[in-house]
């Protein structure tokens, strides 16, 4: 099962609810604060994760998500998007997003025979497959002070126990509280 790619790192960087989840039941995420609601702590971290990352990939529905949002917020990063349902990509995104539907394991080798040796994977469903297939190497979870009841859930449906070990923990004046993990796969 542990099919981890020498030399590429993929990490996971998301946000979620104090009860666990990522999005309310019809995927919408207006319980985050904007940038703007926020403290003085900017953006939690995440610009400078996002600069060490090779690429992103996403799954459709996070795709489709990030296009509510108006502008395009990986201007220069190559992105690639999951999807067994589209044929092509958004026209708003032509030529700054391509479409993947083959193996994740294939996708990492061709991404590593390419130079990419940090790849930032996005999106519930996304993150999952990684993690079921042995190939999320660590994760960065910012936990929102909030119980949102119900919702979609981050992790959901795991076949057995992934170990974790814990790399850091920091709080925020806003009450956010961010952790980071690497997998442990046995």
């Amino acid at each position: 099962m542990y099919k981890r790619i020498e030399g590429v790192r993929v990490s996971a960087y998301i946000a979620a609810s104090l009860d666990g989840f990522i999005a309310r039941e019809n995927g919408t995420v207006d319980w985050l604060p904007s940038p703007d609601e926020t403290d003085q702590s900017g953006d939690y971290g995440f610009s400078e994760f996002f600069n060490s990352v090779d690429c992103l990939v996403m799954g459709r529905n996070t795709l489709e998500k990030v296009l509510e949002f108006g502008a395009w917020p990986y201007e220069g990063k190559r992105v690639l998007v999951l999807s067994t349902s589209i044929s092509q990509v958004p026209d708003q995104v032509k030529g700054k997003a391509e479409l993947y539907a083959g193996s994740l394991y294939a996708l990492l080798k061709l991404l590593r025979s390419e130079g990419c040796s940090r790849i930032y994977v996005d999106g519930g469903k996304t993150i999952q497959s990684f993690l079921k297939e042995g190939l999320l190497t660590d994760i960065t979870i910012t936990t929102v002070p909030i119980l949102l009841g119900k919702g979609i859930r981050l992790f959901d449906g795991n076949e057995h126990d992934i170990p974790l070990k814990h790399l850091e923990t920091n709080s925020f004046q806003s009450g956010f509280v961010q952790s980071s993990y690497e997998i442990e796969y046995a």
